[in-house]
């Protein structure tokens, strides 16, 4: 049985990244999985509680379900769903009941220790309905939007202060028993409207790494550097989430199309040149994260 997590222990063993990406809508969807599939390579696709209320928790899997049914390869694609930025155990329960993949908890605005005590009550809860799901816990604050940004949000922990540090790290994995975490290391959600993201923290990404052992998560990757992305994937990062800069290559190429096609009404004519870019960008990220 090919789990999420042999995925990822797998990309780690070998140097590489599995590309997260976020969908709002079946175009999203479509261009995301036509570009794993070029590439033969594993994508994770994520949806927030509000995307999840968007697209609905079961149709979502479903779709998931049905690309794997068709297109999945035993070793190289396959489509796998993660509950991304999960707040409340109820919402986890769902999720895992739902047949999703991973389900990250995300008490990163929480003191340390009801960050413990929930994240650890979420891995019981998901563990419970399917052992094999994936739970992944996050350690600092890093925003919460992913949104093109004037400025930083506020309280996001950018400075080297207030970045998560290896010992609590270790802490927090052994007190909750999550598989994966996704700690602050310099990292925002969202991205910058003219300039790169801050730096990532790389030497604290591979301290943190070897202080907890378990696969660490990049989130807030829109804006950072191909060299940023290289030098985390060799630190120890596992998996990267993109989501703001495939949301402007939507938003963009959807108002060109209806530039370029003013009187039209029928979606299936609007829409293939906005999957057409967003895949070309989400190949762009795919090639440089598994080093094609």
């Amino acid at each position: 049985m090919i789990t999420f997590l042999s995925v990822i222990e797998d990309a780690r063993k070998r140097g590489v990244a599995v590309g997260h990406f976020n969908i709002g809508n079946l175009e999203q969807l479509k261009a995301f999985a036509h570009a794993g599939i070029k590439l033969n390579v594993p994508v994770a696709i994520g949806v927030s509680e509000g995307e999840r209320a968007y697209l609905g928790v079961h149709h979502v899997a479903d779709l998931v379900r049905s690309y794997n049914t068709e297109h999945a390869k035993p070793a190289g694609f396959r489509l796998f769903l993660n509950a991304d930025h999960t707040h409340s155990l109820d919402k986890v329960r769902e999720a895992a009941e739902a047949g999703f993949d991973e389900v990250l908890f995300d008490g990163g605005k929480l003191p340390m220790a009801e960050n413990i005590a929930q994240t650890k009550e979420a891995v019981r809860i998901a563990k419970a309905i399917n052992p094999n799901i994936v739970v992944e816990g996050e350690l600092g604050y890093i925003g919460s939007a992913s949104e093109v940004r004037k400025e930083l949000p506020a309280g996001a922990a950018i400075s080297g202060e207030d970045l998560t540090k290896p010992e609590d790290a270790k802490a927090f994995v052994e007190a909750t028993g999550i598989d994966m975490l996704a700690p602050a290391v310099g990292n925002i959600h969202g991205m910058f409207a003219n300039a790169p993201d801050p730096a990532l923290d790389i030497a604290r990404i591979k301290a943190i790494q070897t202080a907890v052992g378990v696969p660490l998560v990049l989130h807030g990757g829109s804006g950072n550097t191909d060299a940023d992305f290289m030098a985390a994937i060799g630190a120890g990062i596992a998996m990267i989430h993109i989501s703001t800069e495939l949301r402007v290559a939507w938003r963009k190429e959807l108002e060109n199309s209806l530039r370029a096609h003013p009187d039209e009404v029928a979606p299936s004519k609007i829409m293939p040149s906005v999957v057409d870019e967003v895949e070309r960008v989400a190949l762009a990220r795919l090639r440089l994260f598994n080093k094609l």
